[in-house]
């Protein structure tokens, strides 16, 4: 496997993998990395669909990637997936996915229409003071200080990160700063989470630092995720004869280890109370999915709290029992073992009538009803003592969703501190109080906080214990290498797998993962995606500085005059204009 960029390779299509007709696959897990890998094995592999099957322990494919109306409760997204136009590889499995809602196009094609036509950006980030604007104004208020901090991290290496706090790198200025305040919210970092991986993701997204503010940088989808994009890819595997076996949970894998070759032999699973199994030989792949942020969820409902579950978490159970048989396999404690830094709690609000949503309307400057970007990404109730963040993505966010109702995504980083309306922490809150909370902070008369709560909509609060694990401080190792060191017939994927060329908690690095699965134990003669590299893009980084000071221009030492002159020396190079165009040099 390789890597490539460029259109050369882009549009290329490999020649069949020797041996390939003689393979099967395995998955374990039913989620994008597994989806897309299946994909990739067909469409670039040339492997017989029918040949693959996906073993998992839900009802249903998607893993976090969900959407779905529950009798009784309501409509539940536990998250939502934020995307951009440059993650390669999961534009490059869509453009091949049939789109389930315009014939003759495919989910990339209905995706890009649908953006260009409606762009995504936010017209308010942030409010204080009950549902008031917060003036951040595009502004990250980063003091030298903080600047400094971000140069440092960005310049340090991988190794000089490992095992590092957020906070441990950052000052106090740094997080006391409007940037800091879209970082988390957005990303869903804590300040205790991993400094290497804000590291990643200062690279991987420099050329948006720009569109952070505002949102401008994201697109998102027409309906829910599970719906935009799950069932179409899920349709078309079907199509090509993949078999999902649903109600099925893995257990264990064995393997062959030798210092010079490891083999997967068997897969043992659980079905219908059953025990069954699998032997494997070198010509059966194997992807596993290893780990899970949505391992044991617990929905609530209106009049019930949802409850955090930290009883046996079957994903990491499994990941236990293959890393315990050799040290290149990881080390899911790192992840894992860590509920209370690793939890948060989110709700979907599903407003019933038109009371709401015209507080709603006051805030994001947009009619919800229209079918277009309402609030263009997250609103941060700045004050909020939950640090509550809550979006409307376009509407309807579920085709079944009934014309006059609005679906509303809320979270907090902060599950365990007291509400300002509430006075109980979110975790302790059914679905009413929580929805009492949100509306409290929409600016909503407190006298009719409790009537609207409880008559104009209803609201699934879903507890997550594992939802940012992957962001724990971590070092080399901890994550296993896509295929270890010797594998001849497995991967691991998804987001505890280890692809040194990207960053996690995006839809793009699951399918990443499965790319490269499926490339690697294939052998298939067409390069990765290679991730954008604008962190080596002078342009890019010219123009992230400017942003991250606000647009102040760098000042020289000395006297004008010696400005003068070495300007004008500047501007007689590309490096002047460069300077000149990003902003960060003035006119005289």
């Amino acid at each position: 496997m390789y890597y490539s960029s460029g259109n050369y390779e882009a549009f290329a299509r490999p020649r069949k993998p020797a041996g390939v007709d003689d393979k099967t696959a395995w998955f374990v897990g039913a989620g994008l990395a597994s989806m897309s890998g299946a994909a990739f094995l067909i469409r670039d592999g040339q492997l017989p669909g029918d040949k693959i099957t996906v073993l998992e322990r839900l009802p249903l494919p998607g893993g976090a990637l969900d959407g779905i109306k529950r009798p009784k409760k309501g409509f539940v997204i536990r998250g939502g997936r934020e995307m951009e136009n440059h993650f390669e590889c999961l534009w490059d499995l869509f453009r091949s996915v049939p789109s389930m809602e315009i014939d003759g196009a495919s989910v990339l094609d209905e995706f890009y229409w649908l953006n260009k036509d409606d762009p995504n950006f936010s017209l308010q980030r942030a409010t204080v003071d009950r549902g008031r604007d917060a003036h951040t104004d595009g502004l990250f208020t980063l003091t030298d200080r903080a600047q400094k901090d971000i140069v440092k991290v960005f310049l340090a290496t991988r190794e000089e990160m490992a095992n590092k706090r957020i906070d441990e790198v950052f000052g106090a200025d740094f997080l006391a700063s409007n940037f800091w305040l879209y970082w988390r919210t957005m990303f869903a970092f804590e300040e205790w989470h991993s400094a290497l991986e804000m590291k990643l993701y200062l690279h991987r997204f420099i050329h948006h630092i720009g569109g952070l503010p505002d949102f401008s940088a994201l697109k998102f989808t027409k309906y829910n995720q599970y719906e935009s994009l799950v069932l179409p890819l899920y349709r078309w595997l079907l199509d090509q004869g993949v078999s999902f076996r649903f109600d099925t949970e893995v257990t264990d894998i064995d393997f062959a280890i030798t210092p010079e070759r490891k083999q997967a032999t068997r897969i043992h699973w659980t079905a219908d109370g059953q025990q069954g199994g699998v032997d494997l030989t070198e010509n059966d792949l194997v992807f596993t999915t290893i780990g899970s942020l949505t391992e044991n969820s617990d929905e609530g409902d209106q009049h019930t709290p949802a409850k955090l579950d930290e009883g046996p978490a079957p994903a990491w159970d499994l990941w236990r029992r293959i890393a315990a048989k050799d040290p290149a396999f990881g080390h899911p404690g790192v992840f894992g073992d860590h509920i209370p830094e690793t939890k948060w709690e989110s709700a979907t609000v599903t407003t019933l009538d038109e009371r709401i949503p015209r507080y709603i309307r006051k805030i994001c400057k947009r009619d919800p009803f229209s079918g277009k970007v309402v609030t263009g990404g997250i609103v941060t109730v700045k004050d909020s003592s939950w640090l509550m963040s809550w979006t409307v993505n376009r509407q309807p966010h579920f085709k079944q969703q009934p014309p006059d109702q609005i679906v509303v995504w809320v979270y907090a980083l902060f599950a365990d501190t007291p509400g300002d309306y509430v006075n109980k922490s979110m975790q302790e809150c059914t679905g009413e109080e929580i929805t009492r909370e949100w509306l409290y902070h929409l600016g909503v008369p407190e006298a009719e906080i409790d009537e609207l709560a409880a008559g104009a909509a209803t609201c699934v609060p879903v507890m997550m214990p594992y939802v940012t694990a992957f962001f724990m401080p971590r070092q080399d190792g901890d994550r296993p290498q896509v295929v270890p060191a010797g594998a001849v017939n497995f991967a691991f994927i998804g987001q505890f797998a280890e692809t040194t060329r990207d960053c996690i908690f995006t839809t793009e690095y699951s399918v990443r993962t499965g790319m490269e699965a499926a490339y690697q134990l294939l052998g298939i003669e067409r390069g990765v995606p290679e991730v954008f590299g604008s962190t080596y893009d002078i342009r890019a980084l010219l123009a992230a500085t400017s942003r991250l000071r606000d647009g102040a221009e760098m000042t020289l030492p000395g006297p004008k005059f010696v400005r003068t002159k070495l300007l004008g020396k500047l501007d007689d190079t590309e490096i002047g204009a460069l300077l000149r165009d990003s902003g960060l040099l003035g006119e005289d």
